[in-house]
């Protein structure tokens, strides 16, 4: 266990692999199969269960639960595994799940996330780096979270959707399609979009010319009128003389469930 400190009052499997400098808090439990890189934290409270990856110099605060059995009653058992990146924040209470047979076996975590005091990631979801989950935002099973999207407090997401990168969800906003990447959505009765992110755009360095055809692309596909054939074949053209475009259009190309709208 190299040169880490763990506290006489946790419980570390004889199985599980600590890396060095990992600081592990009292009445913390680390099962079978875990694996802890260089350089991670860990408070006191929390429990890890295998089979779970979690790479360097990540924070994991008190309390929080990571690597359960996934809340799906098709779960019998079956191997799956969760991993998680390097350079992730995990504050109190966060629960995150592995992944079942029948989704892919596998939840997936990147890299310098903060995952806020209550959040919630369900079984087989995948999420990308450096986004932001606010407190009690709830991913269920099979999301897909694109990098540098912002959940803020109180976001639900719905089974099998998509976030796109850079996409900002406003507070207490239930998100029951998928999101193309760049959008702002607002709270109704559930989520709508309300326009592009541009203030965490220009944040990133996103230029004017490239804000300019984001908003364009975003006008054809929720304001112009056209169906969505139509206002996809508009995007097509301008995605010639823009990568981001491009993108949110591979994005609504890829879908399987329908847009938010």
């Amino acid at each position: 266990m190299g040169t880490s400190s763990i506290s006489p009052l946790a419980s570390v499997h004889p199985d599980a692999i600590v890396g060095a400098n990992v600081e592990i808090g009292p009445f913390t439990v680390i099962g079978a199969d875990v694996e802890i890189g260089d350089g991670t934290r860990i408070g006191p409270h929390c429990s890890i269960h295998g089979p779970t990856r979690i790479g360097r110099d990540n924070r994991i605060h008190g309390h929080a639960a990571i690597g359960g059995d996934p809340q799906d009653k098709k779960f019998a058992g079956e191997r799956t595994e969760l991993t998680i990146g390097d350079g992730n924040v995990i504050r109190e209470f966060v629960t995150i799940h592995r992944g079942t047979g029948n989704g892919g076996g596998v939840t997936r975590i990147g890299d310098r996330n903060w995952f806020l005091a209550y959040v919630h990631i369900a079984h087989d979801c995948r999420v990308g780096n450096d986004c932001v989950f606010s407190n009690n935002a709830t991913l269920a099973g099979h999301v897909e979270v694109g990098n540098h999207v912002i959940l803020s407090g109180f976001t639900g997401v719905h089974q099998f959707c998509r976030i796109g990168a850079h996409a900002f969800i406003g507070m207490g906003a239930f998100v029951n399609g998928d999101v193309p990447p760049f959008l702002m959505v607002a709270q109704e009765d559930y989520g709508r979009p309300r326009g592009i992110n541009s203030e965490g755009l220009k944040r990133r360095g996103f230029g004017p010319e490239r804000v300019t055809a984001i908003k364009r692309a975003y006008r054809t596909l929720y304001m112009s009128g056209a169906n969505l054939a139509d206002a996809k074949q508009q995007l097509g053209a301008q995605a010639d003389a823009s990568d981001d475009v491009r993108d949110f259009l591979d994005f609504i190309e890829r879908g399987e469930r329908p847009l938010l709208r």
